[in-house]
């Protein structure tokens, strides 16, 4: 059995689509695999609570927040936050309730617009039910690390059904090779709408200062690394297919050294070369420990991409020093600060002791006149 969701309502908005304003409640729900997020208006749990009592025959676990008729939740902050907790607490109480008369029911899956099995991370319903990621998701952000879990799984699928597509390619396997590609551009075009949804959101949530400037620069880059990864893979994906779909695949006359210049540009020797041939083409030069394996990351690249990851790699290498130079920098600053203001301790320590002592000499003359008189 599936655990249940996690259900909050962290935030709410004040809509204005319609003649007069109202509040939605943001409902945030976090499955096992991914988190999207629900808006409601009070009038909605209203009807869901009268409608789960009537189909159950029971009232749920908790009661509903009640209505207040001498004020309103749109000019009211204090009753929005109130009941904002109430609805929170009606919600969770009946997720979490080992009676589950209530969520089995198709009135409580509707209301919170709960997947099936094949629905997608960024479908949308009806004007109250489900709310594209962009839309609210990812302006919160808990669930905003989420969605990017999401889109990190999503570009290790793609990852991964590039792999298999060149496998397919080695077989001669037209038909499995076509699937695994189109699956590779699904998980794609997947990962390029978290993307520009995530990129909404931090926009978001950097207008609304719920995070500080650190952390906003962090996913900031988290969002960078993730797009350069993206390109990385649309460039395989378009590049790398049609150099397999060739006559004979990778092996053909067309690039006889394709193994040589490969491992050249990894590191290693080529696979099922001597040692005399690995050392011929060995660069000059001082080689520490054993030539380093291929790993998943290169083994679907051919040479040009390699080479542009190692370069993205020595970039990224650069970066982390400058980074570091930096850190030097402001430790050998903090470092001068520190010793300019011990200076200026000591300075006025050795001035109260000339002070001190000069007091001594007063109240010791001060103490033989006394005794003279």
């Amino acid at each position: 059995m599936a655990p249940p969701a996690e259900i909050s309502i962290p935030s709410t908005i004040l809509s204005n689509t319609e003649s007069k304003p109202f509040t939605l409640y943001n409902i945030t729900l976090r499955l096992p695999l991914r988190s999207f997020v629900v808006q409601k208006r009070y009038s909605d749990f209203a009807t869901l609570h009268t409608a789960l009592a009537s189909q159950v025959g029971a009232p749920p676990p908790a009661p509903l927040p009640s209505k207040s008729w001498f004020s309103s939740t749109v000019s009211s902050a204090e009753l929005t936050e109130e009941r904002r907790r109430g609805l929170e607490t009606y919600l969770r109480a009946i997720a979490e309730s080992p009676d589950r008369r209530w969520r089995d029911t198709s009135l409580w899956r509707s209301f919170l617009s709960l997947p099936s099995s094949s629905s997608t991370a960024n479908s949308s319903v009806s004007a109250h039910g489900m709310v594209s990621t962009a839309a609210v998701g990812a302006a919160d952000p808990t669930t905003w690390l989420d969605l990017h879990r999401e889109m990190k799984a999503a570009l290790h699928g793609a990852h991964s059904w590039l792999g298999k597509r060149d496998g397919a390619h080695e077989k001669n396997d037209a038909k499995a090779a076509a699937e695994a590609g189109a699956q590779a551009k699904r998980e794609l075009v997947k990962v390029g709408t978290l993307c520009s949804s995530l990129s909404d959101g931090l926009r978001a949530i950097q207008d609304s200062h719920r995070l500080g400037d650190g952390e906003i620069r962090r996913r900031r880059d988290m969002l960078a690394s993730a797009r350069v990864e993206k390109e990385g893979l649309e460039k395989l994906s378009n590049q790398v297919s049609a150099a397999a779909g060739a006559p004979g695949g990778r092996n053909n006359g067309r690039d006889a050294s394709w193994g040589t210049e490969r491992s050249t540009l990894l590191g290693g020797s080529p696979s099922g070369s001597s040692s005399t041939t690995a050392t011929s083409w060995r660069t000059s030069g001082r080689v520490f420990g054993a030539p380093l394996p291929e790993t998943d990351r290169t083994r679907e690249l051919d040479n040009g991409q390699v080479l542009q990851v190692q370069k993205q790699v020595m970039n990224g290498q650069d970066q982390e020093i400058g980074m570091l130079a930096a850190a030097v920098r402001r430790q050998r600053e903090m470092g001068i600060a520190i010793k300019d203001e011990v200076d200026r301790q000591n300075e006025m320590l050795d001035h109260l002791n000339e002070d001190v002592d000069r007091v001594g000499s007063k109240l010791w003359v001060a103490r033989n006149r006394m005794k003279k008189l």
